[in-house]
């Protein structure tokens, strides 16, 4: 029997955004309307601190999903 299985999981994404940082397409796919948008900045007191932008997203195709702006590292990441 296997361990459990993480969902969701990221995956990379291209996604064009504006200079302020808001999603216009992700994949290809033109951003319709954000839904939400929510900043996470945790393990700060690390060497390793967690910074990223989360943005909920409707796309032209109707999938909503949740693309985030790591940025610590850099690179945008899709969810869902």
């Amino acid at each position: 029997m296997s361990g459990p299985r993480r969902l969701a999981q990221p995956r990379t994404a291209a996604v064009a955004a504006t200079v302020a940082g808001r999603p216009l397409a992700v994949d290809g796919d033109r951003v319709e309307s954000v839904r939400e948008t929510w900043l996470v900045e945790d393990l700060w007191w690390t060497r390793a601190p967690l910074r990223r932008r989360y943005w909920e997203v409707v796309t032209s195709r109707g999938h909503d999903m949740v693309v985030f702006h790591e940025l610590e590292r850099g690179g945008w990441f899709a969810q869902r």
